[in-house]
């Protein structure tokens, strides 16, 4: 992998393996962090939260708490583009964005670790002031977590302003985040079985194991934030230099809302999102309760780390010779087939791999091309409103992944309950009613967002790498000159009139008078 790349302009820019790395190393600690609090942690509270309760008040107790799980989460999806206008405004000599990192870091690891106890073991004490001061930590934790999210990709644009060194540092960073989220799926079962059998002689899921899993989480956080934080440098470049001034809450909330590429792009990934997030919630279920066979669930992190380290390295080699917009249509009709096979072959555990490896495969060229099409649209709603706003830009996929795992806790919850699988509950417990519960929320109501996600995509989504190069081009000269106003709407319309022109092979007739000419 070469260090040296070269800008739309043809700027060389330098990019320094050692900060590869060290951004790279952030999201490992990151995705699993986020796996743990988006997918296991309802797993602990349906298995062990309530051990020590009565079971009809342990099952009310259950869904209060995913209930407010799912409220908490939604909630705060109003408060990230608020997080990141805090972040775009942020000034400090160590740059905008690693000091966030370190902070939000350090303090979301810590309590990560306080609701895996049980708030210490108060659950099984007063469990009014329980879940009063659940609601809180758990708050103060999801909004520390976004302020690591949103300041982790937000970082990419001051990294670097070249649409190809992005992909780099977001293959990067996908790359280990795969190995981080997979590898707790790999690793989770065996952990809590281990620690609970070192702490109770038994092995089965217990308190004590979940809380050592989340220590383990939070000392992986806690590492690989430091990376982030003290092994990157911020650059400065004409595009940030003139976007200091960033505005307030409202015009970040103005800039977001006249972005049309962000807003398709959001909802095309949203709709992908709420599908992944809500069937990897619950693959834990179908080997533990429909294949009655849970130790082979590890095999499912498996199928999805093999993935994530194929696809993460093969995305920049591909994306050089496929538009990203075909790897996507790509990954989404592969999912499709792997949801009709898992609806279908759901009792056969051979199929079940199959059908796993079409749903896990496309993840990294899906996720990938949203990150990268919403970071080239900073530069996009840059050159529209006059308005540059990175982290606020950034902060859309944090708060889509939030509503994503807001609704996996939810449908994890809601099966749970309405399923029976809480508790000892067995395979041998099930009825066809209640497979029938779990097939509609894990697979059949997935495949119908997937398939939406596609029609939004094929139709709305327009940002192209090619049509990014003209807008950097334009917002250069643009800025050098002083002329850039709030509205340049006309200079995007002129951009996508390019990228439109080339796809029909007829650029060189249909070019804009004083825009340049693609090639």
């Amino acid at each position: 992998m070469s260090n040296t790349t070269t800008t739309a302009n043809g700027t060389a820019r330098c990019g320094k393996l050692g900060q590869r790395v060290a951004y790279a190393c952030g999201n490992l600690g990151q995705s699993a962090f986020y796996n743990a609090l988006s997918t296991y942690f309802v797993v602990y509270v349906t298995s062990s939260l309530f051990a020590g309760v009565d079971k009809g008040v342990a099952t009310k107790l259950i869904g209060i708490i995913t209930g407010l799980v799912v409220v908490i989460r939604i909630a705060e999806i109003f408060i990230d583009p608020l997080l990141g206008n805090i972040i775009d405004n942020t000034t400090t000599k160590w740059g905008r964005f690693r000091p966030w990192q370190f902070l939000a870091g350090a303090i979301s690891s810590v309590l990560i670790v306080l609701v895996y106890t049980g708030l210490f073991g108060l659950v099984n004490v007063n469990t009014t002031w329980f879940i009063v001061l659940f609601v809180i930590t758990f708050v103060v934790l999801d909004v520390f977590y976004s302020l690591r999210d949103i300041s982790y990709w937000g970082m990419i644009p001051a990294l670097s302003s070249d649409s190809h060194e992005r992909s780099t540092y977001t293959a990067l960073g996908s790359f280990t985040g795969s190995i981080g989220y997979n590898g707790i799926t790999v690793v989770v079962i065996p952990i809590v079985t281990y620690f609970s059998w070192v702490f109770t002689g038994k092995y089965v899921e217990s308190q004590s194991g979940w809380t050592c899993f989340a220590i383990i989480v939070a000392i992986l956080g806690i590492l690989t934030v430091c990376s982030v934080a003290f092994g990157t440098k911020e650059s400065t470049t004409t595009l940030r230099a003139k976007a200091e001034d960033n505005g307030g809450p409202l015009q970040a909330f103005k800039a977001l809302a006249q972005n049309d590429q962000l807003l398709w792009v959001a909802l095309s990934y949203l709709l992908y999102a709420i599908a992944n997030v809500a069937t990897t919630g619950v693959l834990i279920f179908l080997f533990k309760f429909i294949l009655d066979n849970q130790a082979a669930y590890s095999l499912t992190g498996v199928i999805a780390l093999v993935a994530g380290l194929v696809m993460a390295p093969l995305y920049p080699i591909l994306n050089k010779r496929i538009p990203r917009r075909y790897l996507y249509i790509g990954g989404m009709i592969s999912m499709i087939a792997g949801y009709v096979m898992l609806g279908i072959f759901s009792d056969n555990i051979i199929m079940v791999f199959v059908a796993l490896v079409l749903f896990y495969v496309p993840g990294t060229l899906i996720q990938m091309t949203a990150i990268l099409s919403l970071t080239d649209s900073i530069e996009y709603g840059q050159l529209k409103n006059g308005k540059r706003n990175e982290a606020v830009t950034l902060s859309v996929r944090p708060m889509l992944d939030k509503i994503g795992g807001a609704m996996s806790n939810g449908i994890v919850g809601i099966i749970a309950v309405a399923a029976g699988m809480t508790g000892n509950a067995t395979a041998a417990d099930m009825t066809a009613s209640n497979i029938h519960i779990f097939k509609i929320c894990a697979f059949y109501i997935p495949l119908v967002l997937i398939i939406l996600s596609l029609i939004v995509f094929l139709f709305k989504v327009k940002i192209t790498e090619k049509m990014h190069d003209e807008i950097v081009k334009e917002l250069e000269v643009k800025l050098a000159n002083g002329e850039i106003e709030a509205d340049d709407a006309q200079a995007v319309e002129a951009v996508e009139a390019v990228a439109v022109a080339e796809a029909a092979g007829t650029a060189e007739t249909a070019t804009p008078a004083g825009q340049p000419e693609s090639r």
